[in-house]
């Protein structure tokens, strides 16, 4: 096929963008290094504020504006913090106490706070301080007051949708474009309307549905990792891809050694959706803690608040070398990536909708 037979440029034009390859923002991973190469590469990279203090996230845009002038996208998670839950707590304390136990640790310790924060009114002056292009949200929308100043910066707004009905929700909630995250991604789920997994879409069962359903344009996201996606994520109706695993093998990438030979290794058999490390559905590779804890466990506390009794664990843990506590996110498509540069990846994904 030719080019023209494929190619939407809604997204590219909306974004101001050459190419319609958006990288995946992948909190504690991406670097702004990677954001800086995948957008003067042509498409759009991504900074995730959620693991970051106001102070980090300042400093990462200082970076990111002084190594270019290209359109970025800055994404936030939309939950709202939970209330205390003490019972859950010391419920979910006595699981994890035999590993304490091993690993030397007094199980009684005060356990540190989990830092993935929901955007706020601090997170919001950064946006309208820095104004990036694309302002993309994951768990929802925030606050019709908030978004409104979002929108005010004008900034694009995209988020994440997992169903049909998700994406109607988003549309009549004035996004501009919608991502359809497929099943098969990795990390964190972007579910918002219901928590049931057993009902959840993969990406080219829920690509041409949203497409169908909505009049915004659609962005693929899961299962992606090479040219065949790419082109697949088209033919069906996507205006673009969003693409995370493959981006976790750039050299760019923040992640562990063992973390990365994961990702080398590849297979979709190998990663699995769990709860166990932040308290909310994620896909990632399978480890000892999911397999004797999880993968999906009724004890893990509300998101984010799981993660914080975790971090003893997995620092003692990576110490030793083992990763039984780490989460180590990742999509099904793993085996399918290559190891590239950001920017390599980035263009040769976009070679798909040129040949």
């Amino acid at each position: 096929m030719t080019m023209e037979s494929r190619k939407d440029s809604r997204i590219t034009d909306l974004f101001g963008i050459d190419l319609p390859i958006i990288q995946a923002p992948m909190a504690g991973a991406t670097t702004p290094e990677m954001v800086i190469a995948t957008s003067e590469a042509g498409g759009l990279g991504s900074l995730p504020g959620a693991m970051l203090t106001i102070e980090q996230m300042r400093s990462a845009l200082d970076q990111i504006r002084a190594a270019t002038r290209k359109p970025v996208n800055v994404n936030f998670f939309a939950h709202a913090a939970p209330a205390p839950d003490p019972s859950a707590q010391m419920l979910w304390r006595a699981a994890l106490s035999a590993y304490y136990v091993e690993l030397g640790l007094d199980p009684a310790d005060a356990v540190p706070s989990s830092n993935r924060a929901p955007f706020d009114a601090a997170f919001c002056e950064i946006v309208e301080e820095y104004r990036p292009e694309v302002v993309s949200f994951h768990f929802g929308l925030p606050g019709d007051a908030l978004l409104a100043r979002v929108r005010a910066t004008n900034a694009r707004i995209i988020a994440s949708a997992t169903t049909v009905a998700e994406a109607r929700w988003l549309e009549e909630r004035g996004v501009d474009a919608v991502i359809a995250m497929g099943y098969e991604a990795g990390g964190h789920r972007g579910n918002f309307l219901s928590m049931d997994m057993a009902t959840q879409v993969g990406t080219f069962a829920l690509v041409p549905q949203i497409a169908d359903a909505v009049s915004v344009p659609v962005i693929a996201a899961g299962g992606i990792a090479d040219q065949r996606g790419v082109r697949a994520a088209f033919e069906l109706g996507a205006s673009a891809v969003q693409v995370g695993t493959a981006y976790l093998l750039t050299p760019e990438a923040k992640v562990t050694e063992f973390h990365r030979q994961a990702l080398r290794a590849g297979g979709a058999d190998k990663t699995a959706l769990t709860n166990v490390f932040t308290g909310r559905p994620a896909r990632g590779f399978m480890n000892r803690l999911m397999r004797e804890i999880g993968p999906l466990s009724d004890i893990a506390p509300a998101f984010p608040t799981a993660g914080g009794a975790l971090i003893p664990l997995r620092t003692a843990a990576e110490k030793t070398g083992s990763s039984d506590f780490s989460s180590m996110w990742s999509g099904q498509a793993a085996g399918l990536a290559k190891e590239r540069s950001a920017a390599e990846l980035t263009r040769y994904l976009a070679a798909a909708i040129r040949e």
